[in-house]
């Protein structure tokens, strides 16, 4: 009888592990034979590439500075000319992703199931890899197909020939079937400098409330904390006394540079703080945020949280110097800094060449004009957190679905990837010209419309849950919909004076509202939207955006007067 491949994956991480305690239990050298008293090693991580490949553009291509100035950053090729560089200044070296390497892609990457961007990271050398949430996009089955390979179900191999899948091994100590057995490796034990180092794999729990039902039926998410200390505490038990965690789970900032620590404290926080002494370093993602912190552990060690941003804008460094008599990490000599990926070096031409054989066979598709706009079209929100982008689609889904009935039309902002920018990109196509591939790049899930029919009441609470414990998210509605908000008032008690169409919005009453499957689903968690009935489905909301676009030519910033704030 053959193992499976995922069996032979965890035996491989066992044996390893086993090793490396043979290793560190064997009998100390005498002084004369010791060598030099500790070890280097650099860990290197980036997060939340999301495919992008090619530099990405406008903000989401920019890294702001301590001082407010911003820099060019990000690009597939320039991002292995600054790991190269960083290898080359530490001989021991472990290159780590920290989760979200795809998903919410570009179309250079997302129209080949991010075939390309698995085999760039192959090429770059990774060791090892979280799962972030959108590696679970397309379904569980499509994430094996990610790690071991074989072309599409579907679509069949579009980018090459063959694809063998990921050379790296996917983590998620806290990912598991509804029966509980384990769904992913929770940790593998890399060597580097002959020292063992046990990289341990976490994702932010609430997972099932940015995902959506379909994709992770059958799978479960433990919390952060736990699933890190029991599968830290199996490490101590083999002898690794070298620990990282890549958490993918994050804390938002109130600004600063790569290197400050102006962060929110928020779950990667509370997690660093509860995670056991024995790790040594936290790499962090999901919330695309820039912040090199250090968070003292329970035993009251201090020990670095970092995060870089997200599609390859930065790479988080964390220096070690390891014991070679103890094999544990000194972490008073612990540093760490964030890496600008700058676009003023010689681009890597393994890199380029992928990215370039990418970009070359996407570009039938990607560079087809779908419409045009007057100005740039904001993902990011005002004052109000209503976005110029975030109207636009709002009434592309309104016009797509007036056959079902469709009053209102509302969608989630973290659905809303990239901004619409009037420049012409490096294809040329004009100003103002919006292609399919920068269309895709704002709605890249292929998330389905649907109507349902909601009462006055439902209306209300699904707005007043815009606001939590856990944030807020601003929802982008269609201009049939106006509300006033206040943003002093009791969370549940925020949101008066509805309209629809102008008129006030009666609680009994019924309305036909569009969404997108994620939000019926409760998604993001607006569960009130779970309370529709009469669901009727509708296009894709991409198709939507495009529909829209090629019907109205020469698209202008919509006013902000959807939504009104009052103290």
């Amino acid at each position: 009888m053959s193992l499976s491949p995922r069996v032979l994956r965890r035996c491989v991480a066992v044996t390893a592990a086993t090793l490396a305690a043979v290793t560190v239990t064997a009998a100390p050298a005498s002084a004369a034979q010791r060598p030099a008293d500790t070890t280097d090693v650099r860990l290197i991580s980036f997060n939340d590439l999301h495919g992008n490949l090619e530099p990405p553009a406008g903000s989401s291509g920019r890294v702001t500075l301590a001082g407010g100035a911003t820099v060019n950053a990000g690009g597939a090729a320039y991002l292995a000319t600054h790991v190269k560089q960083l290898e080359s200044e530490v001989k021991n070296s472990v290159l780590l992703s920290t989760g979200d390497n795809v998903g919410a892609s570009p179309v250079a990457s997302a129209l080949f199931h991010d075939e390309p961007t698995i085999d760039f990271l192959n090429e770059l050398g990774v060791r090892a890899s979280v799962v972030g949430n959108h590696e679970f996009d397309e379904g569980y089955r499509e994430l094996q197909r990610m790690q071991f390979g074989g072309c599409h179900p579907t679509d069949g191999c579009q980018f090459r020939d063959s694809f063998t899948g990921a050379r790296f091994p996917f983590l998620g100590s806290n990912v598991s079937f509804d029966n509980g057995a384990p769904a992913l490796l929770p940790f593998t034990v890399e060597f580097s400098g002959g020292r063992p180092i046990g990289v341990i794999g976490a994702t932010l729990k609430d997972l099932p409330t940015v995902v959506s039902a379909e994709a992770i039926k059958g799978l479960e998410f433990g919390d952060e904390v736990e699933a890190i200390n029991r599968t830290s505490g199996w490490l101590d038990r083999l002898g690794i006394k070298a620990q990282v965690v890549l958490l993918h789970q994050g804390d938002d900032t109130t600004g600063g540079g790569p290197d400050d620590c102006r962060v929110t404290p928020g779950p990667a926080s509370r997690i660093a703080k509860g995670v056991s002494a024995s790790v040594d370093a936290i790499f962090t993602g999901h919330s695309h945020q820039q912040y090199n912190c250090v968070i003292n552990d329970p035993a009251g060690n201090p020990r670095p949280v970092v995060q870089g941003l997200s599609f390859g804008r930065l790479l988080s460094v964390i220096d070690l110097k390891i014991d070679n008599r103890t094999q544990d990490v000194v972490r008073s000599a612990t540093v760490a800094h964030n890496e600008i990926v700058t676009r003023d070096v010689t681009p890597d031409p393994a890199a380029a060449k992928l990215v370039d054989e990418a970009v070359t066979k996407a570009a039938p598709i990607a560079n087809e004009q779908v419409g045009t706009i007057t100005a740039d079209l904001k993902a990011a929100g005002g004052p109000s957190g209503e976005s110029t982008l975030g109207d636009v689609i709002a009434d592309a889904q309104l016009e797509a679905t007036a056959a079902n009935g469709a009053q209102i039309a509302i969608t989630n902002p973290g659905g809303i990837r990239a901004d619409l920018n009037y420049a012409s990109s490096p294809a040329g196509e004009g100003d103002g010209v919006v292609t399919y591939g920068e269309a895709f790049a704002v709605q890249p899930f292929g998330n389905i419309m649907q109507t349902i029919t909601l009462t006055g009441a439902n209306l209300k609470n699904v707005l007043e849950q815009q606001w939590s414990a856990s944030g807020t998210r601003i929802l982008q509605i269609s201009s049939s919909l106006h509300y006033t908000y206040s943003a002093s008032a009791a969370i549940g008690s925020k949101v008066s004076n509805i309209t629809v169409n102008g008129t006030p919005v009666d609680p009994a009453a019924t309305y036909r509202v569009s969404v997108n499957n994620f939000l019926a689903g409760g998604g993001d968690g607006f569960t009130e939207f779970t309370k529709g009935t009469d669901l009727v489905g509708g296009p894709v909301d991409l198709d939507a955006l495009i529909a829209y676009l090629g019907a109205h030519p020469r698209v202008a910033p919509p006013a902000a007067d959807r939504i009104a704030v009052v103290a």
